[in-house]
Parts: structure tokens; C-alpha cells; sequence
């Protein structure tokens, strides 16, 4: 093939579609670069990648970051916060006291910059993964006549497993449920109650829900003496 073919089948075919489509991409990019700056603040979530399974976060607040976002106003305009990533990386991370410069964890999409990241550094501690049996220790509510006591309170099962950062873990006594109210109850009642732990680090990994029997009894009539 000559070199005159190869431009007339490749250069000059559909010259007027290529021209168009030319000029339209050279109007939106003009359109773009010539829009005025603009900023935008948007808050992320902080997203830890590659947690080893051993490891748990031992910090029970971790903070969302605010990113301040400068580029072309008509990018600005259309930026959600689902494009802007705060990402930092736990490859090999270990047990203690960490801190994260977030400056050089954020990622925005191209014609975008970085104006500003608040906060700049977040400090977060990490321990250990423990898990262990509790027992369960039922709530009970509620009054009763005063010839009424409790007479017996059965769990089943009697403990459930809790799991979170070991320094923590060994820390937890017990296991508590939602409230059982024996208002009225002159002989027996069973219910089912989930189990939790207040610290929001532990986390009740099964089974979640008990089964709680409680027993009334009448007190034995007292007898006066002369």
C-alpha cells in the first residue's frame, strides 16, 4: 500500500466525523479548564485496608475526615462524597499505639487537588483479638406483693462467647439482657431476651438471644409469738 492510499483510507475516511468529534472534545476541555476554581468540603469515612485477622481497633471513637476539595467548578459541582477516598493501608501493623498522617491517605478523581484535610493525623490504638465465655445475668424489673419473691432465675444457655480487643475482653465480667418485667407474675415465666454487653468494643458473637426462666414463690406465713 502506498503511503497516498494509507492517508486517504485511514486520515481522510470520514474526515467530517473525526473533525466533529475533535472539536468536541476540544470545546469540553476548554469548558472545563477555563471554568473558575471552586472548593468544596466533603466528610468521608476513614476506611482501614488489609487488618491483619488477629487485630482489633481498641479505640471506641474514630473520627470521619473532612476533606477540602479545589478544582474546576463544574467538576466541584458534580463531586460526591462516594469519590473521595480516605484509605490507610494496616499491612502488617501490630498491637499498640498508632498515628496516620491522612494528608497522604486521601485520593480524588483527576482536575482535582487537595486544599485541606481535617483532621491531618488521626491516632488509633489496636490490641490483640480475644474471645471468651461470659455468663449471662438476666435484668429483671417489675414489683410484686410483698408475700411474693423471686424464687429461681434459669438461663439457657447459661454464658455466651464475647469477642473484641483482649485488653478489653478481660475486662468484661458479664453478660447482661433487655429488661424482663415479672409485674403480676405469681408463678413462672419464660421469655426470650437478646444478650449484649454495654462496651461498644465487644461484640456478642453467639448465641445472641437467651432463654430466661424465673420462678416465683410465696413466702412462708409468719407466725407471732405471744
Amino acid at each position: 500500500m502506498s503511503a497516498r492510499d494509507f492517508v486517504r483510507r485511514h486520515v481522510f475516511h470520514n474526515l467530517g466525523l473525526k473533525l466533529t468529534s475533535l472539536i468536541l472534545a476540544t470545546g469540553l476541555w476548554l469548558a472545563i479548564a477555563s471554568s473558575p476554581p471552586s472548593e468544596v468540603a466533603l466528610r468521608v469515612p476513614i476506611i482501614f485496608r488489609n487488618m491483619p485477622a488477629d487485630l482489633e481497633i481498641s479505640s471506641e471513637n474514630i473520627p470521619e475526615v473532612q476533606i477540602r476539595v479545589r478544582g474546576p467548578e463544574r467538576t466541584v459541582r458534580r463531586l460526591q462524597p462516594t469519590d473521595v477516598r480516605a484509605e490507610v493501608d494496616l499491612t502488617g501493623m501490630r498491637p499498640g499505639e498508632h498515628t496516620f498522617d491522612l494528608t497522604k491517605a486521601i485520593g480524588v478523581p483527576d482536575r482535582l487537588e487537595v486544599a485541606q484535610v481535617v483532621p491531618s493525623e488521626v491516632h488509633v490504638e489496636f490490641d490483640t483479638r480475644a474471645q471468651r465465655q461470659v455468663p449471662v445475668h438476666p435484668r429483671v424489673v417489675g414489683t410484686f406483693a410483698s408475700s411474693i419473691r423471686i424464687g429461681k432465675i434459669e438461663t439457657d444457655p447459661a454464658s455466651v462467647q464475647i469477642i473484641g480487643p483482649k485488653s478489653v475482653v478481660d475486662a468484661i465480667d458479664s453478660a447482661i439482657t433487655d429488661p424482663i418485667d415479672i409485674t403480676g407474675v405469681l408463678d413462672e415465666i419464660t421469655v426470650e431476651r437478646p444478650a449484649y454487653v454495654s462496651d461498644p468494643l465487644i461484640q456478642v458473637t453467639g448465641p445472641r438471644s437467651v432463654r430466661i426462666t424465673i420462678t416465683m414463690q410465696k413466702e412462708a406465713a409468719k407466725t407471732h409469738s405471744e
